[in-house]
């Protein structure tokens, strides 16, 4: 039976909403006082003291030192969240290795791993079974530390269906429709969410990086392939079908070389990471290789006047720029980020971008947004992921009241 929009609310309901609002503006705020905590929320000061009272029993925040929020008056016990009230885990799949980040509820840095390994015809069964023999190691490392997992998000690339878990298409590593939802090879054990890396990368960016300040933006994510994470209005926009920023299958060449995806002259055969690599003649990454190893050797290659490194990152940044501008034209960025691989070959690549980004829409905007480099680089996806976690945990702090004490850290 449909429930009346007059209906009203459950008790259980309303003090669930008013524990994550609560919750968001300690996290925002801290630290912060009871009484500042009403003013900022509406609620009474008793309601404030009862609802941080439940959140100090769930062991998700904790009163610390005096705190003075005015001229007058006595201080008042500062609010603050506890690091060790819970954790997220963050995990990505990529072409040439898996990762995994583990962020404490004060969004701390408190595991991190990357494991190099070419996943390009492998099961998909065999990746995912590796994916969560690297997702239980992050979930015991932590635990000796005293933090409990409360959930887990994976950074996949390629075309994603949220709403069915199952990977569409994937082209470099040629994966289609693989479920990873259920999947027999990925067993977490945990409640666990599934997102495009790109536009993980894009959030890891807006927490972590200097995406708060930048407007509405687009992150660029250069790996093997190239992504584009699009935040408008502190959010991502995905799109129809969830399937927005593939910025990588945008044709650089329509008579260039074959693609992956079945086209032909897509930009990241020229843009992508092994495409720039092979063009200034150095080999690409490999089992037992880091995936930032022949990019820094590339980077060495580039300080050192290299002829054919510098024309293989000038090619790659002019396609890229011009793919931008038609981005920039459609949607109208305040900033360009630019992450992943081109992080570190930022010095060389970002000319390029800028010069054609100025031809191609600075007239028609009175100037191109300005391009700016993420200190993320690599570690974005992941460590948005891991964000995204923590962010459910603060918007829904209910959920972790009745832990039994084995799951809240010893509590």
């Amino acid at each position: 039976m449909t429930k009346s929009a007059n209906a009203p609310v459950r008790h259980a309901t309303m003090r669930e909403r008013n524990l994550a609002v609560v919750l968001e503006h300690i996290a925002r705020h801290q630290p912060v006082t009871r009484a500042r905590l009403a003013e900022l929320t509406g609620f009474t000061k008793t309601t404030v003291s009862n609802l941080v009272g439940l959140l100090e029993g769930a062991g998700l925040v904790r009163g610390g030192a005096p705190v003075h929020e005015g001229e007058r008056g006595r201080p008042g016990v500062g609010v603050s969240v506890r690091g060790d009230g819970a954790a997220g885990l963050g995990l990505e799949v990529n072409v040439d290795y898996l990762a995994a980040c583990v962020l404490d509820l004060g969004k701390r840095v408190r595991y991190r791993h990357v494991l190099s390994t070419d996943h390009r015809g492998r099961e998909p069964g065999a990746v995912l079974a590796a994916l969560s023999a690297l997702a239980a190691e992050a979930v015991s490392a932590v635990a000796a530390q005293g933090l409990a997992v409360a959930g887990a998000a994976v950074a996949l690339p390629g075309l994603l269906d949220r709403e069915e878990g199952v990977v569409r298409h994937a082209p470099n590593l040629g994966w289609t429709d693989v479920p990873v939802t259920g999947a027999p090879g990925l067993d977490l054990a945990l409640p666990t969410e599934y997102d495009n890396e790109a536009n993980l990368a894009a959030l890891g960016e807006l927490w972590f990086g200097g995406g708060a300040g930048l407007g509405d933006f687009v992150h660029v994510s250069g790996e093997i392939g190239i992504g584009a994470g699009i935040v408008v209005d502190g959010r991502v926009f995905r799109g129809a079908h969830g399937f927005a920023g593939e910025l990588g299958h945008l044709v650089a060449d329509p008579s260039g070389p074959p693609c992956s995806c079945g086209g032909r002259g897509c930009l990241e055969q020229v843009a992508g990471q092994e495409a720039i690599l092979r063009a200034a003649g150095l080999p690409v990454s490999g089992p037992g290789t880091a995936p930032d190893d022949p990019v820094r050797t590339l980077a060495g290659r580039l300080d050192a006047g290299d002829p054919a490194a510098r024309d293989a990152v000038d090619r790659a940044g002019r396609a890229l720029g011009g793919a931008l501008a038609s981005v920039v034209n459609l949607i109208d960025p305040d900033t360009v980020v630019l992450g992943g691989v081109f992080s570190p070959l930022a010095a060389w690549i970002r000319p390029p971008i800028e010069a054609v980004l100025a031809g191609g829409s600075g007239s028609l905007r009175r100037g191109a947004p300005p391009v700016e480099v993420s200190g993320l680089a690599e570690g974005a996806a992941v460590l948005g992921a891991a964000g995204l976690v923590i962010e459910r945990v603060i918007a829904g702090p209910a959920l972790l009241l009745q832990r039994p004490p084995d799951e809240s850290g010893g509590r």
